[in-house]
C-alpha cells in the first residue's frame, strides 16, 4: 500500500515521504480500514515538526502521521463480528501512541477506534471528527446546562470553534465568538450570536457590552494569549476550559484575577478521553449531525502526495475548516 512517513523530525518537504509498504493485517480486536481521507490537524504538523515538550526524537523508527480519517472496514480480526465488513466508519486516535496513523491507503487499529457512521454522513465529515468533533464536543458538552447561558468562544473559525459554536447553540446557548476581521456573518451563521475581532484592543470591554455580568462559560483555544483578558470578562465562580496555547505555551499566570474570580480551569486533551465520557460525546456529535446541527467546515483537500503542503497548510493563520488527505 502506498502511505506517507517521516522518520526523523523537520520540515514537511525534507521528510515526509511517499513510500510502499506492505499492508498491515489486523489482529485480535483489531479490523482493517481501507482509507478514504485522512484528517489533518495542526498537532499532526508539531508532531511532525518536533515541537512536543520533552519529545527529543520520534517515538517508533518510521511514523505514518494523522489520527483521523474515514473509510470502510475490510476485514476483521478475531473477536470481532464479520457483520462489521464494508461498515462506514470514522477513526479517532490512529496515529496516537501507534507508529501508523491514517496517511495511508489502510490502517489496522483497534476496532473501537473504527467508529460506524450514520448513513447520512460523508467520508469528508467523518474524517474531521476525531480530533476537531470529540473536542468541541468535550468542550461544550462536559457543561451540564449550558441552555440561556452565555458562552465565549475564542478562535469561533478555527476547526475546532466553529464545531463548538455549533454544538453550543444546538444546546441553546447565547454565543460570543472571537474570529479574524471578516468572518463575522460566517459565524453568525453557524450559531454566533456576537462576533469580535480577537485583536481589538479593547476586546474585554467589547464582550462586556453584550454580557454586563461576565460570561458564565469561556472556550479558549490560545491561553498565553488571552490569559490576563479572561479573568475580565468572566462572571464570579466561572469556568473556562483550555484546548490550546500554541503561541505562548508558558505564559505568566496572574493568579490573583483568578483567585479573586475563584474560576475554574478545565484544561483538556482529547487523546486522552475517558471510554465512557468519549462513547457519549460520539452520540452527541451524531444525534447533532443527523439532526442538521453540526456541519463541518472543510478548508482544503490534498491528495496523498501532496501531504507536505496539507501539513504547510494546517498551520497557516487563518484556516476555514479542516485540512483533508484524499486516499481513495
Amino acid at each position: 500500500m502506498k502511505a506517507v512517513s517521516y522518520s526523523s523530525f523537520g520540515s514537511p518537504s525534507s521528510v515526509l515521504n511517499v513510500l510502499d509498504i506492505k499492508k498491515p493485517k489486523p489482529r485480535a480486536n483489531e479490523v482493517l480500514v481501507k482509507l478514504y481521507f485522512s484528517g489533518v490537524n495542526p498537532s499532526d504538523a508539531k508532531a511532525r515538526a518536533g515541537g512536543r515538550p520533552g519529545v527529543s526524537k520520534p517515538p517508533f523508527d518510521r511514523i505514518i502521521p494523522h489520527s483521523d480519517g474515514s473509510g470502510i472496514i475490510v476485514e476483521v480480526g478475531k473477536n470481532i463480528s464479520s457483520e462489521r465488513r464494508n461498515e462506514r466508519v470514522w477513526i479517532w486516535n490512529g496515529a496516537w501512541n501507534r507508529a501508523f496513523g491514517t496517511a495511508a491507503e489502510y490502517i489496522c487499529l483497534p476496532a473501537d477506534q473504527a467508529v460506524k457512521m450514520p448513513s447520512s454522513m460523508s467520508f469528508e465529515h467523518g474524517a474531521c471528527l476525531g480530533i476537531p468533533g470529540l473536542t468541541a464536543a468535550q468542550l461544550i458538552c462536559m457543561q451540564s446546562n449550558i441552555e440561556e447561558k452565555t458562552i465565549f468562544i475564542s478562535g469561533g473559525n478555527g476547526a475546532v470553534g466553529h464545531l463548538a459554536i455549533q454544538l453550543a447553540k444546538y444546546r441553546g446557548a447565547q454565543i460570543i465568538a472571537t474570529a479574524r476581521a471578516g468572518k463575522v456573518e460566517k459565524l453568525k451563521d453557524l450559531g454566533a450570536d456576537f462576533v469580535l475581532d480577537y485583536a481589538d484592543p479593547e476586546l474585554d470591554k467589547k464582550v462586556l457590552e453584550y454580557a454586563p455580568h461576565g460570561v458564565d462559560y469561556a472556550v479558549e483555544v490560545e491561553f498565553g494569549e488571552n490569559i490576563n483578558i479572561i479573568p475580565k470578562i468572566m462572571r464570579a465562580m466561572g469556568t473556562v476550559s483550555i484546548y490550546g496555547s500554541g503561541k505562548n505555551m508558558n505564559p505568566q499566570f496572574p493568579f490573583g484575577e483568578y483567585l479573586f474570580k475563584s474560576l475554574t480551569l478545565n484544561i483538556i486533551l482529547v487523546y486522552l478521553m475517558p471510554t465512557p465520557l468519549r462513547k457519549r460525546l460520539i452520540e452527541i456529535i451524531h444525534d447533532a449531525y443527523i439532526q442538521h446541527a453540526l456541519c463541518p467546515s472543510i478548508d482544503s483537500i490534498y491528495e496523498l502526495g501532496d501531504c507536505a503542503k496539507a501539513h504547510e497548510q494546517v498551520i497557516k493563520p487563518g484556516r476555514n475548516g479542516t485540512v483533508l488527505l484524499k486516499i481513495d
